[in-house]
């Protein structure tokens, strides 16, 4: 109860974080802005080069075309080099800023009155990313130039907002600090797990590594995909290319192999022919990308489209492969399936959907819903790996337990070898010795007076207990079954009460039978009768006021039980514990012969028994033997 509690509480609290954290990201991201919005701006191409800010200025009207802020970027005409786009800043106050939501090419300039104020001087490659350009505050309310170039695909698009520099620095950090945040975390808990995994087994580090591989490679996307690292690096463009490609190379064949270790190599292997082939074009396109960075990277429309643009497509394909694999394990009841199919369904479906609008886009859609749908994958993840180490504990523990129990048999039956032998010889030592002096003492009796008489019979008397305390040894040392038989256990109960009912009358008690009919056993009769026997006599010997014992028998598939129960003056924990010890007994004068005679004979006939019983509320004893049928 307490270890499903734990649980519980566990799965609580992580989806609390889920809770929690996912719309936390989202709000930050959509908070509200007080921020001056531009509705549209003017674009204007240029066939070759930069003409200057100059003959932009003072050119003819003509060639201008607007743009609007929610449209889609307007494409380059062929032979197109660069562009000018004009923008009427708004009145600011002390220290005025412009965000730019997504710049595209490798370089931007930004003019005012024919002076730069800002050049990017071809350090960063946009792909989307934003922009925070500082505004002098004499020079508000004026027209803005932004001069911008590419070897491929350049100019605006999105949201261009003017106000104060701090303000807009703020909103720049909070919209985009949690794809950073969410990386460093990611990688922060590879890098912890990889330390842990170095203490396990290796069947456990090998899929703990591949998971800490997936996360790491998820924290790098993360944090290299943000476009907060433009505005903290500034030239480090091609070092965090070279870092997401990398990780997109890495998370491909590490993400099916970690699958692979879940679930096994698919039918007829196709999940583990998937794995290769994604592995050698993962070498394929490091060989590329070593190759580009080798001539300065002037093989990179080539590289985008062998590695980038391929790349996108297999992983829609592995994505869409590995969910309806995850689906249809999860249909036969597995339950690491089940929770992999919740996170990563999520994951599998933003991601496959994003993928398609970015190339339907022409790669102008800047991803955003991948990652949120990643968190969810991972928490999966990581909880299937919990899962598989608190079932690992568990299976540890059960072991701890039979190895416990085996040993504590072990030693029990020493001790009862040891105890057989003892007895055996004892029993056969004193049997005879006890017989010669009984026949004396009856000679005896009979010449003496009535005086001599009664304290002859007193001694034949305990001559005869010690008698049966040395058959009880022998039968205890030698429980065999002599004759054996099959029996129906209703006749022999009923035997066995009509024995013993006189003495639990004289105790103020009862005996009631409820016996099914037909139930055959195969053992020694006599032997049986012994056993319960033992098991009533002592029940009766526990009864006060009032005191009743229920004698029940039934049959359940291949099994007769049979269970003795009192309402007598039950047993602490300690002294059940201790039942069928040698010579353990919470009768004052009892030997504990009696149930070490009972617990032989019910193994003997390759039963078991069990006690139940709480301080006065009685007593329940519970013997189960292998049914037979007889012919």
């Amino acid at each position: 109860m307490k270890l499903a509690s734990t649980k519980t509480a566990a799965v609580f609290i992580m989806l609390l974080l889920v809770i929690t954290i996912i719309p936390a990201g989202i709000a930050i991201e959509w908070d509200a802005h007080t921020e001056a919005e531009i509705p549209a701006w003017e674009l204007k191409w240029e066939t070759a080069g930069n003409s200057g800010i100059e003959a932009v200025m003072a050119g003819p009207a003509a060639g201008w075309t607007w743009v609007r802020a929610r449209e889609a970027r307007p494409l380059s005409p062929a032979g197109t080099a660069s562009a000018w786009m004009r923008i009427t800043l708004p009145p600011a106050g002390a220290t005025p800023a412009i965000l730019i939501d997504r710049v595209f090419g490798d370089n931007l300039k930004a003019y005012i009155d024919n002076r730069l104020i800002y050049d990017s001087s071809g350090d960063v490659e946009y792909s989307g990313n934003k922009v925070l350009i500082p505004l002098p505050a004499q020079d508000s309310a004026k027209p803005l130039y932004l001069w911008n170039a590419g070897s491929g695909e350049f100019g605006i698009e999105g949201h261009i907002r003017v106000g104060s520099y701090n303000q807009l620095l703020s909103f720049y950090v909070k919209q985009d600090l949690v794809d950073v945040v969410l990386g460093a975390a990611m990688i922060f808990m590879a890098g912890a797990l990889l330390i842990c995994l170095l203490f396990l087994k290796p069947e456990f580090f090998y899929s703990g590594f591949f998971l800490a591989l997936v996360i790491l490679s998820f924290g790098v996307l993360l944090l290299t995909y943000s476009p907060f690292l433009t505005l903290i690096l500034s030239r480090g463009d091609r070092l965090r290319q070279i870092s997401f490609d990398m990780a997109l190379f890495t998370i491909m064949p590490a993400f099916t192999l970690y699958f692979e270790q879940l679930f096994g190599p698919g039918k007829r292997g196709f999940t583990t022919r998937v794995r290769k082939f994604q592995l050698a074009y993962s070498v394929f396109c490091t060989a590329a990308l070593i190759l580009n960075a080798a001539v300065s990277f002037r093989l990179d429309a080539l590289y985008s489209i062998l590695t980038i643009n391929a790349t996108g497509v297999l992983m829609m394909a592995q994505l869409i492969y590995l969910l309806y694999l995850a689906l249809s394990y999860a249909r036969k009841g597995n339950s690491d399936a089940i929770l992999f199919t919740g996170g990563f369904s999520i994951f599998a479906v933003v991601s496959v959907a994003e993928l398609l609008r970015y190339f339907i886009s022409m790669e102008r859609y800047h991803l955003y819903w991948w990652k949120w749908g990643m968190v969810v994958f991972i928490l999966s993840l990581i909880a299937i790996l919990g899962k598989r180490f608190a079932g690992s504990h568990e299976k540890a523990l059960e072991y701890a337990r039979e190895l416990e129990k085996f040993n504590n048999e072990l030693q029990r039956s020493e001790k009862m070898e040891i105890i057989s032998e003892l007895a055996a010889s004892v029993a056969h030592e004193v049997r005879n010795p006890l017989q010669v002096t009984r026949g004396f003492l009856q000679i005896l009796g009979e010449r003496s007076g009535n005086k001599e008489k009664e304290y002859l019979k007193m001694a034949v008397g305990e001559l005869d207990r010690a008698s049966v305390i040395i058959t009880d040894f022998l039968t205890f040392a030698k429980p065999g079954l002599d004759i054996v038989d099959v029996f129906e256990v209703s006749g022999e109960l009923k035997h066995v009460s009509g024995i013993l009912l006189p003495l639990a009358n004289l105790q103020g008690g009862s005996i009631e039978l409820r016996l099914q009919q037909e139930l055959q056993v195969t053992g020694s009769p006599a032997k049986f009768k012994q056993a319960f026997i033992n098991l009533i006599k002592n029940s009766i010997e526990s009864l006060q006021e009032e005191g009743e014992i229920v004698v029940t028998a039934w049959r359940t598939g291949n099994w007769v039980i049979i269970s003795v129960k009192d309402n007598g003056e039950g047993m602490k924990v300690s002294e059940l514990a201790r039942l069928g010890e040698p010579y353990y007994s919470n009768k004052t004068k009892g030997t504990g012969l009696g149930l070490m005679v009972t617990f032989r004979i019910i193994e003997a006939m390759n039963g078991t028994i069990e006690f139940h019983s709480r301080k006065g509320e009685g007593t329940e004893v519970l013997i189960k033997l292998p049914a037979s049928s007889m012919n």
